[in-house]
């Protein structure tokens, strides 16, 4: 959803190995949160799942958002025809391809409870209101854009208007009003405050033993404030949105030393092919296992489903390459409006 590493970042390498884990941590965390929480709801019942989902809400967002702004200093430079072409264009492209898809499969179920004609309104208002788990995708765009038109503000207004905006917990109903609220801080600092995040990754690097107790006392601090539900109280959301992302960029950094788990590596640097795709192994898998009833344990069902909506978008984008359907994937020259440059698919091209 970021450049991955790919963008050319002075004195680092082509690819950034931590982000990639970062990523990979955060996107498993979306997947793990859809799925949870869809078998729950199904259910009526919750599982041990539950526990996971709950000590990353503060967290899982707010790191994505983050990640996404790190590199924009890099390219927020370019010339508005090719910054919206990567930064606005290449977004809505698949927005709009994958908004289509999941609408397509769930077009039946909305007609049977109010009627087609329905069905062509609520397709319509997904273009204002963003369609089921695709509101990322949708929201990023408009933060490279406003981002961009206020470089001549000062930065630090910016970010404490975003504060505040944050810690108001705007509750309009429109998800791009309520999202942009709640996640536009995160985004400003990624890409104002990029040195700092990375001094973080490398010091991390350089001692281990002092992150991993910085890590544990994060992870007691996040956990009860969880479970006596204070995180959503203002400023301590802010507090935890912030600890969340450096923590989850610290424990990328550590994997990335030790080079392990490599399959949230690999996961990281296709976090958007699985964000596009997941929703269909997931669901597929869900409703096979709470009709067949092979599974009673609701928790073993969500971990499963989470396993299955990762490895099943992989699967999905590999099947798409070997059958030439590859414009599920990346985007068509027809809709480039500025030169194209090579990249890898789907990721966007800086």
């Amino acid at each position: 959803m970021t450049s991955n590493g790919t963008s050319p970042v002075p004195g680092r390498p082509t690819r950034i190995d931590w982000v990639d884990y970062a990523k990979g941590i955060c996107i498993v965390m979306v997947v793990m949160m859809h799925s949870v929480l869809g078998v729950e709801k199904a259910a009526g019942d919750t599982g041990f799942m539950h526990a996971f989902v709950m000590f990353a809400q503060p967290f899982r967002m707010p790191d994505f958002f983050l990640i996404s702004g790190l590199f924009l200093a890099v390219v927020i430079d370019r010339d508005w025809r090719t910054y919206l072409d990567r930064k606005v264009v290449h977004f809505a492209y698949f927005y709009v391809l994958w908004m289509t898809i999941q609408f397509g499969f769930k077009a039946p179920g909305f007609a049977a409870e109010q009627g087609w004609p329905h069905v062509g309104y609520l397709y319509l208002e997904s273009f204002v209101e963003p369609f089921g788990t695709l509101w990322f995708i949708y929201l990023l765009p408009i933060f490279f854009i406003v981002t961009k038109l206020s470089r001549g503000v000062p930065p630090l207004a910016i970010w404490l208007v975003a504060a505040a905006l944050e810690m108001a917990h705007v509750g309009t109903h429109w998800t791009v009003i309520d999202e942009f609220c709640a996640r536009f801080v995160y985004f400003y600092s990624g890409y104002l405050f990029a040195s700092y995040v990375f001094a973080l990754s490398d010091r991390s690097r350089a001692r281990p033993g002092l992150a991993l107790m910085g890590l544990a006392l994060w992870a007691l601090v996040n956990g009860g404030l969880v479970t006596a539900d204070y995180s959503h109280l203002p400023l301590v959301s802010l507090a935890l949105g912030f600890a969340g992302a450096g923590a989850i960029i610290v424990m990328g950094t550590l994997l990335a030393r030790m080079q392990w788990l490599n399959f949230l590596r690999y996961c990281g640097e296709h976090s958007i092919v699985i964000y596009l795709a997941f929703f269909l192994p997931m669901a597929v898998t869900r409703t096979l296992l709470l009709k067949t009833g092979v599974i009673a344990d609701i928790g073993a069902i969500s971990l499963i489903v989470t396993v299955a909506g990762v490895a099943g978008a992989i699967v999905i984008w590999r099947l798409a390459l070997a059958l030439r359907a590859d414009f599920l994937f990346e985007r068509p020259d027809a809709f480039w409006i500025a030169p194209k440059k090579a990249a890898p698919t789907l990721q966007p091209a800086e």
